[in-house]
Formats: C-alpha cells, structure tokens, sequence
C-alpha cells in the first residue's frame, strides 16, 4: 500500500493592505492633545471678551485686519487641497518619481510659508500700531493663539520640506510622509476657525 508522505502546512494568512500608516496614528494623537490645548486657549480668550463689557477690542487698541488675512486664510486652504491631493497621488505606484507630484508638493509648501511671511508682516504691523502682548488682554490673546498656530505651521512646513528632499530623492518614506499629512491638515483646518473667533 503507497502511502503519501508529503507534508501539509497551513496556509499563510495574506496580509491585510495597511489602512492608515504608523506615522499618521502617531501625529494623530499629538493633534487630539493640540485640540485641547487650542480648545482652552479659545475658551479662555473668549470668556476675557464676554467679561469687557461688549466692547471689544478695547478702547485704544488697533482692530486686526480681516479683509486682508481673509486672502491669507484663503491661500492656507488651497494649500491644504494641495497637499491632500499630492496625498493621492503619492499613494500610486511610482508616484516618488512624478515630478508634477514634486511640484504641486512645493506649491503647498510655498503657499504655506506665504501664510507665515504674512502673519509675520500683520504682526508687525499691529506692533507699530500700539497692540503687544502687555498692551491689552485682546493683544496678549492674540498674539498667544496667533503664535502658537504659527509655530504649528512652520513646523509643519519643515517637515513637509524634508518628506520633498526625499521624494525628489527617491527615498520617500509613506509613514513620514501620512505623519506630515496629518500635521498640515491640522494647521489649515484649525486656523478658520481661530480665525472666525478672533478676527469677527
């Protein structure tokens, strides 16, 4: 009697397609506690607004530009549909050498410090204008909300710049890359809204 002696192993499970890289998870739960943090901020600027009386800003103190930084917000948003779209097209197979995907990245990023560069000019507009951080709690908020979106931003840009160096270099790294994602859509989509509270 023949008997079959070839063994049988288990079949190896596939491996399920990633749905959301590490990196991405990772700035995920950075953002949640930044939420909270901005959440406060807001929070605390706009119970100082409903305790002066109705007048706000207060008397002597510059208004803050909104027809001018409306054009600014305007130009963080295409950013953010810029990078989102660049997204997109990273997720393709040889997507890293595409060099339109390198450069719709840039015209993100330039866009992106376009916004800085313009805050940092309404900044010192308002200082010659008589609003500082000692001036009044209207310019203390301000410049505290304003400046710790803006340290957001440039640290979104820097990375954003680095995941570019490396895509053009061919070694663009998906979990890098979902991580500066992640950062940048946090920085547009907050800024309306921090916008909408301080600027109206």
């Amino acid at each position: 009697m023949m008997t079959d002696n070839t063994a049988t192993f288990p079949s190896v499970p596939q491996r399920r397609p990633v749905v959301i890289e590490n990196g991405a998870i990772g700035m995920l739960l950075f953002v949640v506690c930044e939420v909270m943090m901005f959440a406060g901020l807001v929070s605390a600027f706009n119970i100082a607004r409903a305790g002066a009386g109705g007048v706000w800003p207060p008397m002597g103190q510059p208004r803050l530009p909104l027809e001018e930084t409306a054009i600014n917000t305007i130009a963080l948003l295409i950013s953010g549909v810029l990078i989102a779209y660049t997204a997109q097209r990273f997720n393709r197979a040889k997507a890293v050498a595409d060099q339109t995907t390198h450069r719709i990245l840039l015209a993100a990023i330039l866009l992106g410090v376009f916004f800085v560069g313009f805050q940092g000019m309404e900044w010192l507009a308002l200082l010659k204008e008589g609003l500082t951080l000692t001036s009044s709690q209207h310019g203390s908020f301000f410049y505290l909300i304003v400046g710790m979106h803006a340290l957001h931003a440039v640290g979104a840009i820097l990375f954003l710049v680095i995941c570019w160096i490396n895509a053009r270099r061919g070694k663009m790294g998906k979990s890098a890359f979902s991580a500066a994602c992640v950062l940048w859509y946090f920085v547009v989509g907050v800024w309306p809204f921090l916008y909408l509270t301080l600027y109206l």
